[in-house]
């Protein structure tokens, strides 16, 4: 197996366990609030980080001066890019996220193909185009207007990718246990002030039923999901990755019918077609 084919295997494994997210979600959220959910679970995985790195006696690589710039950008713009579609949900919906979170394929390809050097090929090209295509179809509401709020989520839409820049070049001088132990303990007082001042206060009992599926979120999604993504930005190209992020909706249409007998619609399904089909194209060698 190439470096390439091995990148996309990754890419796969992390679209099927974020595509858990919002089943966690379902349950979590019946118990606490958005903004604690998303605290408590990485508060999990930076347990977990930080406990690996301590036991290979690898800890020191959190303030290695070669990485220091890389990850310090990385937890700056991933911090960003949360608040962004966090005040954007203030004033637009869940499904008009789901459609212009996709859009960081776009900003992507502007970034690093047409104003950039990285160059998919044409195969790769049309699996891309497809891809995001198809995860709209999936994703997008009956009824979709633009407001203030989407205009929000979009621009965290553009800081993705360059947050995915950073991401990368830090895994090069430490591993990818050490980006994640590193941005998610910058996030975590963030996410406490933010949710001291948006978020009803918590209470004890709700927390205990959450924690379950906190639990299940942050081993999983943020923990596990999230190593993938980084290993798979050693080797294959930021903008490919962008367009398997289309997914991630497939994945979760699935695991809402098997977990939450949710049936998919006829446009759903249509949805998936363009990009499983995609998603075989993407994984061909760039020309040129």
């Amino acid at each position: 197996m190439s470096n390439e084919q091995r990148g996309i295997v990754y890419a796969w494994i992390f679209a099927m366990l974020e595509g858990l997210f919002p089943i966690f979600s379902v349950f979590t959220l019946r118990q606490v609030g958005a903004l604690y959910a998303y605290l408590f679970s990485i508060a999990v995985a930076m347990v977990l980080f930080l406990g690996y790195l301590t036991f290979t006696r690898r800890l020191h690589e959190l303030f290695d001066k070669r990485a220091r710039f890389d990850l310090c950008m990385t937890a700056l713009l991933i911090n960003l890019m949360f608040v962004l579609i966090f005040l954007g949900l203030r004033y637009t919906t869940a499904g008009n996220m789901s459609v212009i979170i996709i859009m960081q394929l776009l900003f992507a390809y502007l970034y690093f193909n047409l104003l950039g050097s990285e160059r998919l090929g044409l195969l790769p090209t049309v699996g891309a185009f497809l891809m995001g295509l198809g995860g709209i179809i999936v994703v997008v509401p009956e009824h979709f207007s633009v407001n203030r709020g989407d205009l929000l989520v979009l621009a965290a839409a553009a800081v993705a990718p360059i947050a995915n820049v950073y991401q990368k070049r830090a895994r090069t001088f430490v591993s990818a246990e050490t980006v994640l132990a590193f941005r998610n303990t910058v996030a975590i007082p963030v996410l406490l002030l933010l949710a001291w001042l948006f978020e009803k206060p918590l209470s004890q009992a709700s927390l205990l039923h959450a924690l379950p599926w906190i639990v299940l979120n942050g081993v999983l999604v943020f923990t596990l999901a999230k190593i993938l993504w980084i290993e798979a930005l050693r080797f294959t190209s930021i903008t490919k990755l962008s367009a398997m992020v289309s997914l991630i909706p497939v994945f979760t249409l699935l695991f809402a019918w098997l977990i939450l007998g949710e049936v998919p619609t006829p446009r759903q399904l249509a949805g998936i077609v363009p990009v499983i089909a995609g998603s075989v194209l993407i994984g061909q060698k760039a020309q040129g």
